[in-house]
C-alpha cells in the first residue's frame, strides 16, 4: 500500500476504536458511581457490591482467552462489532433488574461481550502501527480507560441522583447504535503488515516460552488489583469519608480520573516512544518508575482527615495518572515481544492472568476488608454509618501498598526483557518504520 494511502487509513480506524474502548470502559464502570444507591435499594453489604465487579471480571478472563484465539484467526471487525451490541444491550438491561441476583446477570453478559474488546483491538493496532510508534498508539488507545471512567462517573452519578440508576444505566447502552456500525465500516489490515511481511504462524504454547510475559502477567494482576478497587469504591469513599453528595462525588472522582489519566496516557506514549530508542526494555522501566512515584501520593490523599475531600482528589489523581501509565508502556512492550500472529491470544492470555489472579479480587478483597474494619470500628463510634466510612478509609491504604509491589515486579520484568533482547539481539524498532 502506498504511504499516503496508509496514513489516511490509520487515522479513523485509531479514532473508531478509541471510541469503542471508550464505551467499554464507560460501560464497565457504570456501577462505581451508583454504588450508594444500589447499597440502599438492595441493603447489601460492601462484599456483595465488590462481589458484582468480581463476577463481570470472572466471566470476562475466563471468556476472553477462546475471543482471544478467534481475533486471531478470523474477522476482528465482525467479533468487535457484535461484542459491542452485546454489552451494551446488556448494560441497559442492567436498568430493569429487580434485585441483586438479576442485576448480577446482567453484568455476567456485560463480561462475555467486553472480553472481544482487548484481543481485538490491541491485535488490530500492532498490525496497523509500526512497532517505534506504537507505545503512543496504545496510550492512545489506552487512554479510552480515563475517558471512559471520567464520563462514566461525571454522567452517570448526576444522572443517577436526578433520574435514579436505572436510567444511569438505560443512558450508558444509548452510543452503541453509532459505534457498532462505524465498526463494520472499518477495514482490517493484513497480520503482520506492520513489521513489512506476513507473518508465520506460531503454536499458542510458544508464548510460555516468554519469561519477560510472566513478569508482565504478573505486573497486570497487581495494577488491575489496585484499578480496580480504586474506580470501584473511590466515589463512595468521598461520599461515606468525606461527606460529598452522590452526584458530586461522581463528577469529582469522574473529572479527577479522567483529567489525571489522560495526562499520564499522554506523557506514557510520549516517552514510551522515546526511551525505547535508547533502552530496548526502557517502557518497562519507565512503568516501574511511575508506580513507585505513585505510591507516596496515594498514600497521602488516603491519610487526609475526614472531610478533607479537595486535598484528597488533588493528591490520589496525580497518583492514579501515574498509575495509568502502565498500559500503554505495558501493552506496547507485549506487542515488542509477541509475534504478531498470537497478539490476540497473548492479551486474551494475559487478561485471564490479570484479571482471574487480581482485578477479580480487588474489588471484592477490598469490600470484605472494609467490612473487617467496619465491624472493629463499630465499638468505638455510634453509627453504623460512621463505622462503615472508618471502615473503608482502611481498606484503601491497599491501593499504595500495592503500587509498591508493582513496581518492583514491573522492573523485574523489565530485567527478563532485558536479558531477552541481549540474547536475540534486539528488535530493529526503526526498521520497522
Amino acid at each position: 500500500m502506498p504511504a499516503p494511502a496508509r496514513k489516511q487509513a490509520i487515522g479513523p480506524a485509531l479514532a473508531v476504536l478509541f471510541l469503542v474502548n471508550v464505551l467499554n470502559f464507560y460501560d464497565r464502570q457504570a456501577l462505581g458511581a451508583v454504588l450508594e444507591p444500589l447499597r440502599h435499594e438492595f441493603r447489601l453489604s460492601d462484599t456483595e457490591l465488590g462481589a458484582l465487579t468480581t463476577i463481570f471480571t470472572v466471566i470476562y478472563a475466563v471468556a476472553g482467552l477462546p475471543l482471544g484465539r478467534l481475533a486471531d484467526t478470523g474477522s476482528r471487525r465482525r467479533l468487535l462489532a457484535w461484542g459491542v451490541t452485546a454489552w451494551a444491550s446488556l448494560t441497559g438491561l442492567g436498568g430493569l433488574a429487580r434485585s441483586y441476583a438479576m442485576l448480577m446477570a446482567t453484568r455476567l453478559g456485560v463480561g462475555i461481550g467486553e472480553a472481544v474488546c482487548a484481543p481485538a483491538a490491541t491485535s488490530w493496532i500492532g498490525d496497523l502501527v509500526p512497532a517505534n510508534r506504537r507505545a503512543r498508539a496504545m496510550a492512545g488507545f489506552m487512554m479510552a480507560v480515563p475517558v471512559g471512567g471520567m464520563l462514566s462517573l461525571a454522567i452517570t452519578g448526576p444522572m443517577a441522583q436526578a433520574h435514579g440508576w436505572r436510567a444511569a444505566l438505560a443512558l450508558a447502552a444509548l452510543p452503541a447504535a453509532a459505534l457498532a456500525p462505524a465498526v463494520w465500516w472499518l477495514r482490517e489490515p493484513a497480520r503482520g503488515r506492520a513489521a513489512g511481511a506476513e507473518a508465520p504462524p506460531e503454536l499458542p504454547l510458544s508464548l510460555l516460552k516468554i519469561p519477560a510475559l510472566w513478569w508482565i502477567a504478573a505486573s497486570g494482576a497487581i495494577v488491575n488489583f489496585v484499578l480496580y478497587s480504586f474506580s470501584t469504591f473511590l466515589p463512595a469513599f468521598l461520599t461515606r469519608y468525606h461527606g460529598l453528595p452522590v452526584g458530586r462525588a461522581g463528577v469529582w472522582a469522574g473529572v479527577g480520573s479522567g483529567v489525571a489519566g489522560i495526562l499520564g496516557a499522554i506523557a506514557a506514549g510520549v516517552y514510551g516512544d522515546r526511551v525505547i530508542r535508547r533502552y530496548g526494555n526502557g517502557r518497562l522501566l519507565l512503568a516501574a518508575a511511575a508506580s513507585l512515584a505513585a505510591v507516596p501520593l496515594a498514600w497521602a490523599a488516603i491519610g487526609q482527615p475526614a472531610g478533607s475531600a479537595a486535598a484528597a482528589v488533588a493528591l490520589i489523581m496525580p497518583a492514579y495518572g501515574l498509575l495509568q501509565m502502565y498500559y500503554g508502556l505495558v501493552y506496547a512492550a507485549m506487542h515488542d515481544i509477541v509475534p504478531p500472529s498470537l497478539r490476540g491470544t497473548a492479551m486474551a492470555a494475559y487478561f485471564l492472568v490479570t484479571y482471574l489472579g487480581g482485578a477479580a479480587f480487588g474489588p471484592l478483597a477490598t469490600g470484605m476488608l472494609s467490612d473487617y474494619f467496619a465491624r472493629r470500628a463499630a465499638a468505638l463510634v455510634t453509627t453504623a454509618e460512621a463505622a462503615r466510612a472508618m471502615g473503608l478509609h482502611q481498606a484503601m491504604y491497599a491501593i499504595p501498598a500495592l503500587s509498591l509491589v508493582l513496581a518492583g515486579v514491573l522492573w523485574g520484568g523489565a530485567r527478563a526483557m532485558g536479558a531477552r533482547r541481549g540474547r536475540n539481539g534486539g528488535e530493529a524498532l526503526g526498521k520497522s518504520a
